[in-house]
């Protein structure tokens, strides 16, 4: 039986594992993390597209009754103007988009995947890899520790080690210049509508936020402005943020600002990071995969669905092609798309907050284009789906 070493237990490497479980390939997953729920304090969707992958190695029930729905999306102009909704989509027999906290999502993950027998070690810091004589790939541990496998899959990360080993040039993170801010109230003087994310263009600022099934409001701002130090922005505190998102919006006619200084102490941020391309995905016993392959800048809200889906996908070429072509398949399956979506979420990014003139033709366009129904217009990514009983060829499709 093959031996995989997995770097990671975020959801790539969890969900890769227990694909590759199904396709007949023990891995072994190595955490850095003491309980493997990093950035525990945000909350994310997982869309459709995410679900089906899920689906397709019976992993999805998990994460369903952990989480409420997300089915339409709301947009409003700085001004309060409504600007229209849209709803958002399911996959056919199955569940639409679910929100859930990140570190619920991991948990429930890490749950499902140690009932099936996965091994997750916890505490293993990546520190190096090499080939050993034997033609096995060894990874070193910043503890001390050693593990040998048959291939390594760096789930690690938008600041992968995995990636610089493979490519000593491979690009840094690009800084999207924007910081997330996630916060938590059940005091929220204007709560939306349960199932509905209420998503607002502010003067300064984008704003979104939806409501828990028991009247709890999560919301989130990407906030622009220069690159946070890790250390500076750990030492911000929940107060202080507060204060400087509320002040974010307090010229717009909408409920942000009064949501923000509804918050307590549950609030946190994050530097937010994309990139655009990286042109070694593998080498020839390690491949990179989810954030450490590419990572999209948060306006889309795919992180986590493209994961998984690369996670599943990867366990089906390992199962069908020898390695080398197997790596080789998914990355040819998987660059247009994940490449197409970095760009897509750039370009979101870069138009959430324009200047007057651009807000104008905003608030006129979008109703229109809403108005016209969207239907059909996100296929390409909440429609992917993934056929894990069909046999993967190394063999491009004429």
């Amino acid at each position: 039986m093959t031996d995989a070493l997995i770097i990671g237990g975020g959801i790539a490497g969890v969900v890769t594992a227990m694909a590759l479980q199904r396709a007949g390939i023990h891995a072994v997953v190595h955490e850095s993390h003491a309980s493997g729920a990093d950035d525990a304090g945000a909350f994310l969707t997982v869309f459709a597209n995410g679900l089906q992958a899920l689906h397709a190695i019976d992993a999805h029930r998990p994460v369903i009754d952990n989480s409420f729905p997300a089915e339409r999306v709301e947009f409003i102009s700085n001004t309060g103007k409504r600007l229209g909704s849209r709803p958002i989509a399911g996959f056919d027999g199955g569940a639409g988009a679910r929100t859930l906290k990140r570190a619920t999502l991991y948990r429930v993950l890490h749950e499902e995947a140690e009932r099936r027998g996965v091994t997750i070690e916890h505490g293993k810091r990546f520190a190096a890899a090499h080939t050993a004589p034997n033609g096995r790939i060894v990874a070193s541990f910043a503890d001390g520790g050693r593990a040998q496998g048959d291939l390594l899959i760096g789930a690690d990360g938008i600041h992968s080690l995995t990636r610089k080993i493979i490519d000593a040039a491979a690009p840094r993170p690009r800084f999207t210049g924007q910081t997330t801010v996630c916060g938590f109230t059940r005091d929220a003087p204007e709560p939306p509508e349960p199932g509905t994310y209420t998503m607002i263009y502010g003067k300064r600022a984008f704003f979104g936020c939806t409501a828990t099934p028991d009247g709890e409001v999560w919301w989130f701002a990407n906030a622009p402005g220069p690159e946070i130090p890790r250390d500076r922005l750990a030492a911000v505190t929940p107060e202080q943020w507060r204060e400087r998102v509320a002040a974010l919006f307090d010229e717009d006619r909408t409920p942000a600002a009064s949501l923000v200084r509804a918050t307590g102490d549950e609030i946190v941020a994050s530097n937010a990071y994309d990139l655009a391309s990286v042109p070694n995905w593998y080498g020839d016993a390690m491949i990179v995969i989810g954030d450490a392959a590419h990572a999209a800048a948060p306006n889309a809200a795919q992180g986590a669905s493209m994961a998984m889906e690369d996670g599943v996908l990867l366990a089906a070429c390992l199962r069908d092609l020898p390695r080398r072509r197997a790596f080789a398949a998914f990355e040819r399956l998987r660059r247009p798309r994940v490449e197409r979506l970095v760009a897509t979420s750039a370009a979101m990014s870069r138009h959430t907050t324009p200047g007057a003139l651009g807000r104008m033709v905003r608030d006129v366009v979008l109703p229109l284009r809403l108005d016209r129904g969207s239907a059909g217009a996100d296929d390409w990514l909440t429609g992917h789906t993934i056929d894990w009983n069909a046999t993967v060829s190394d063999r491009p499709a004429r």
